[in-house]
């Protein structure tokens, strides 16, 4: 009954937000339509607390306002209004699956998101390259999921190569993030469970190192610590 609620309410909102942001997109100014994104994010946290009974635990800096490329684990729909209400105004990696929901398409690209082909490796290789100037200008956290989509509790997809692209263009530090929401929210299923989550921001990784080193550093921080915070969630 609970997941019931929450369910009918959060894409009740989810629906009620899309149609406020559609409009503040056509504004001239981004700062209202990020207000509100915010908002929604924030809306998520607390209904996630209050009516799933999902309280949320953030551990580790969040970096705000700060030029790094925030690298995040994804194992539910909640992880991207999770982490704009934590991290405030972002830049963020999307892929084009989004599409498929209406009305987004016009608001993503006006939050000045980077969209690339999710469903092909080259194209979305390319994509991003072409947005690398633009994203080098912007001193905004740069939020990208590295496996390029969502992973099941205790599964590791491919680390994709545009997590690298990024770092090593943009020069800048990559904070790992570490989650177990996974456990409470799976996936794309209607069933909640009740329980603590935690997302974790990590230590960052310093610019500069060479691909493989940086690539194998990056898994081995996010998945070490997904895979301990878990564990943690379910004892």
């Amino acid at each position: 009954m609970r997941s019931l609620v929450f369910n009918t309410l959060f894409w009740s909102l989810s629906a009620l937000f899309a149609l406020v942001c559609y409009a503040a997109a056509w504004l001239p100014w981004r700062g209202p339509l990020m207000a509100i994104i915010i908002a929604y994010g924030a809306t998520t946290r607390f209904c996630m607390h209050w009516i799933a009974g999902i309280p949320l635990e953030v551990r580790g800096h969040a970096p705000r306002g700060e030029p790094v490329i925030i690298a995040a684990k994804h194992q539910a729909y909640a992880d991207g209004p999770l982490m704009v209400a934590l991290a405030g105004d972002l830049n963020f990696v999307i892929g084009n699956g989004i599409e498929k929901f209406p009305l987004v398409n016009r608001i993503v690209k006006r939050a000045g998101a980077t969209m690339v082909d999710a469903q092909g490796r080259s194209r979305a290789q390319g994509a991003l390259k072409q947005s690398i100037d633009r994203i080098a200008e912007d001193h905004r956290p740069v939020l990208i999921y590295p496996e390029g989509g969502m992973a099941a509790v205790g599964v590791t997809r491919r680390y994709r190569k545009g997590v690298h692209m990024l770092y090593a263009e943009l020069g800048r530090s990559v904070v790992p993030v570490a989650t177990n929401l996974g456990l409470r929210w799976p996936e794309e299923e209607w069933e909640k469970h009740p329980g603590p989550a935690v997302i974790e921001f990590l230590e960052p990784i310093p610019p500069g190192l060479p691909r493989e080193i940086f690539m194998q550093r990056l898994q081995d921080a996010i998945e070490t610590r997904t895979r301990e915070l878990e564990a943690e969630g379910q004892s």
